[in-house]
């Protein structure tokens, strides 16, 4: 085999030119004849027994010359790129140029090298303080979940409904009189105020009475899903059927008992210590987001296009495995999502980006600060990962290979470049808060409008299980997740598989992971 190298016009991206020798490219034919034989009826010899020069003579002396180049241009590609000293960084683009008596097999491999990665500033970035300070408010609203979660729920028959009772409700709707798709329900429960369905529909159910109907009118908010939908009037005739209401257990010290403590007080203080843990994780994770998009914004990268499509395909593979293990087909995802497969792999390149950029400029600042990591760190993290995936240690290294055991070992590195600009961050004086309603605030406006895309005038089935998948979006992956799914979910075997299929693909630091 011999190999050449070329830089392309485009910044970052390479041609090989690979020529395979006569004796290659004949162990190819032969593999292909081996492979095809007993598909093939020739007269005179049974099915599978034809020799190959008498299927030659038949057909053509290039007969089995096609699928020779399946089965030897990904090894040659291999042995090439590795030969190349190219930090590789996509899947190849690989295109036959010439095939014939005189050079057997000549190939190009175009690919994406991993760029030039010019930092700016990354010590003394400023970022902003938050706040991790539980308040009585937070406790109270923790403890009233679970009181409703331990709530009886009894019929009502004496009074009309009110906030927070549970109904029971037939409805049809119409636009401009005509029903449509998904607007009809019988026998829907429906929680006043838990703005399922769209609009003030569940307000103008307060004060019906159980058998009472109602035109309830609405208008589908602009942005919704369903096009023939968005930014319509509709009516809703109600049917009352029944009305419930929840009845929350005391909070008292035997109340505390059941959930696990001795009284009131034991019970309160365990969630806010809870609240208080959870506020600092939250806290940790904003500001490594906040510190690495400043430093981002100042580091020179020229990521080219390639790279960004291995990652986001690498991102819409783990998006669909985890539709399909909700119930769902990524078909129906896509349909209620109302995006075509293009749409979606689109919506997916800028996290990609991003994601590769995080990476990228994390690697150079643990380059600058000379980062090593000692075996004590390198063998605990394999001993994690290996853990993460139920597999001995042993096996777990024999699967993810030399390849797999680098990139763990350039994580760990990673996560040192992180700990130093996070300990040389300076806070300023103003303050973000680090909980739920600062998470619901750091929210994109595409988030906004998908969960405002989520309220349709009835969640079906199909709906609900859907709303759960879209929270698993290529921007909200995270390797543990991933880990612990393709590890609990498979045999010994398949978790071996995974282990190196997954430790060969990760791309993002943690800091990108923790967005969830």
């Amino acid at each position: 085999m011999e190999v050449k190298v070329e830089q392309m016009g485009e910044k970052n991206m390479f041609r090989m030119i690979i020529e395979a020798t006569a004796e290659e490219f004949e162990k190819g034919v032969a593999r292909a004849y081996e492979k095809n034989k007993g598909r093939l009826s020739i007269p005179g010899f049974r099915k599978g027994k034809a020799p190959r020069h008498i299927i030659e003579k038949m057909y053509g002396k290039n007969f089995f010359h096609n699928d020779a180049v399946d089965e030897i241009v990904p090894e040659l590609y291999e042995k090439a790129a590795a030969e190349s000293g190219l930090e590789i960084e996509s899947k190849p683009t690989l295109k036959v140029v010439k095939m014939d008596d005189e050079k057997p097999l000549v190939f190009t491999a175009e690919v994406a090298v991993k760029p030039e990665v010019k930092l700016g500033k990354y010590k003394g970035i400023e970022i902003s303080k938050y706040d991790t300070e539980v308040s009585d408010k937070e406790i109270e609203d923790e403890i009233e979940k679970v009181r409703n979660t331990n709530a009886r729920v009894v019929e009502v028959t004496d009074r009309p409904v009110q906030d927070k009772d549970v109904t029971t409700i037939d409805f049809e709707g119409t636009i401009d009189g005509v029903a449509f798709e998904g607007g009809t329900g019988k026998d829907y429960p429906l929680t006043i105020g838990s703005h399922t369905f769209i609009d003030t529909f569940e307000d103008q159910l307060i004060g019906m009475n159980k058998g009472d109907e109602r035109d309830v009118k609405v208008k589908f908010p602009d942005e919704y899903h369903a096009d023939a939908l968005k930014g319509k009037e509709a009516v809703f005739h109600v049917t009352l059927k029944e009305i419930k209401e929840k009845q929350l257990p005391e909070l008292d010290d035997d109340f505390a008992v059941d959930n696990g403590f001795d009284n009131v007080k034991e019970y309160k203080d365990s969630i806010k210590e809870n609240l208080k843990k959870n506020k600092e994780t939250q806290a940790k994770n904003a500001k490594e987001r906040e510190i690495l998009d400043v430093i981002m914004g100042d580091t020179e990268i020229d990521i080219p296009q390639p790279m960004i499509d291995t990652q986001a395909n690498r991102m819409a593979g783990d998006v669909q495995r985890n539709i399909q293990q909700q119930g769902m087909s990524f078909d129906q995802y896509l349909q209620y999502m109302g995006i075509t497969p293009e749409k979606f792999m689109e919506d997916l390149k800028p996290e990609a980006e991003k994601r590769i950029r995080q990476r990228l400029t994390l690697e150079a600042i643990a380059k600058a600060e000379n980062i090593d990591v000692s075996e004590e760190e390198f063998n605990e993290e394999m001993k994690k990962a290996a853990e993460g995936y139920q597999l001995d240690l042993e096996d777990f290294e024999i699967a993810v290979g030399d390849d797999g055991k680098e990139q763990i070992r350039g994580d760990v590195a990673i996560r040192k470049a992180l700990e130093i600009i996070v300990k040389e961050a300076i806070e300023t004086d103003k303050k973000k808060e680090s909980g739920t309603k600062a998470k619901a605030d750091e929210k994109s406006e595409e988030d906004d409008s998908s969960e405002k895309a989520e309220k349709p005038a009835k969640k079906t089935t199909a709906a609900k299980k859907t709303t759960a998948a879209k929270k698993t979006t290529a921007a909200k992956k995270t390797t543990a997740a991933k880990k612990t799914t393709a590890a609990k979910k498979t045999t010994a075997a398949k978790k071996t598989t995974a282990a190196k299929k997954t430790t060969a693909k990760k791309t993002t630091a943690k800091a990108a992971d923790k967005d969830e």
